[in-house]
């Protein structure tokens, strides 16, 4: 009875399947179902490709490993030896999930999912399965995954963080593309790609706020080192000095020309911009001109308006 060579009970998302017996026999019947194509691999390389069908194994339908066996040894009739890879060329669904980071350095994670089939399945066991020694589903998604992965941290480093948030869209289509080139090299068609969830890290969340203000990621991270060293000038001086002084650091180190020239600052009870020339606040009203603090009367210290006990001496305030 001839040799049989099938891929049975094929599950609904197994991609390649390497059937176990390397010794052929000539006359053995290859059965290749639809959505399906058999690769006969040999030292890692692909060569004859069968599409669906029941093919008999001879010398003129398997001409290119009969060329390897005939410069090899000689032209025989003996069992030789190759690997059989079924591949399946139907649609499938890959998940991706990753941690980049934009151009600004602000971290990104992303997960979506991918949707491929296998165009060349030359291409493909040659790149893929021999070259990666990827032989079950497993391994050949593992692979891919981290494929995947890897092209899509490196494109999003070419963006800022309010455009991957503000116009993922097209930022996904861009990705795509760029995919798209780099999977064809792998005998792989990219179908769709399509980002599920992005964020960033808690921190860069709230930074967001000014940066859709239009403040660059460069100014945000100046305010917050400004207050930032105001906090630490309060915790090593103590009181309500400090208190005055961090203000004071964070007027100025906030204040920043705009391109008419004119300083802006930070308005202290809206956050907003305005002109370091303004009275008073143009989006909330508030008296930009007003004391912040106050001195204790006991002490002199400097105090925030409202404090009801003086942090340096302990008296009681008016």
């Amino acid at each position: 009875m001839p040799q049989v060579i099938e891929w049975k009970s094929v599950g609904e998302n197994e991609i390649v399947w390497r059937y176990p017996i390397e010794e052929i026999t000539w006359g053995a019947q290859l059965v290749v179902h639809e959505y399906e194509t058999a690769v006969f691999l040999r030292d890692g390389k692909a060569y004859d490709v069968f599409g669906p069908g029941r093919h008999t194994i001879t010398t003129q339908n398997l001409p290119l490993i009969t060329g390897i066996l005939t410069r090899i040894a000689g032209f025989s009739e003996k069992p030789f030896k190759s690997t059989v890879i079924f591949v399946a060329i139907k649609q499938f669904t890959g998940l991706f999930g990753l941690q980049a980071q934009s151009t600004e350095y602000a971290p990104i994670q992303a997960r979506g999912r991918y949707f491929y089939r296998i165009e060349d399945p030359n291409i493909f066991v040659n790149e893929i399965v021999g070259g990666q020694a990827a032989f079950n589903t497993e391994q050949v998604t593992e692979f891919l995954r981290g494929f995947v992965n890897e092209r899509i941290i490196d494109e999003l480093s070419h963006y800022d963080l309010l455009t991957v948030y503000t116009r993922l869209d097209e930022t996904s289509f861009k990705v795509k593309n760029v995919l798209v080139d780099n999977m064809k090299r792998v005998g792989i068609e990219l179908i769709d790609l399509k980002f599920e969830a992005v964020d960033t890290s808690p921190e860069w969340r709230d930074r967001l706020f000014f940066i859709k203000a239009g403040t660059t990621s460069s100014e945000v991270l100046r305010m917050e080192t400004v207050k930032k060293s105001a906090e630490e000038l309060g915790k090593s001086t103590g009181g309500g000095a400090a208190f005055g002084a961090g203000m004071v650091i964070m007027q100025q180190g906030m204040a920043q020309p705009t391109q008419a020239g004119i300083a802006q600052v930070i308005c202290p009870n809206c956050k907003q911009q305005v002109p370091s020339t303004s009275k008073f606040c143009p989006n909330c009203g508030f008296n930009l001109q007003a004391p912040q603090t106050k001195p204790c009367s006991n002490c002199g210290t400097a105090l925030p308006i409202g404090i009801k006990f003086c942090s340096n001496c302990g008296t009681k305030q008016e």
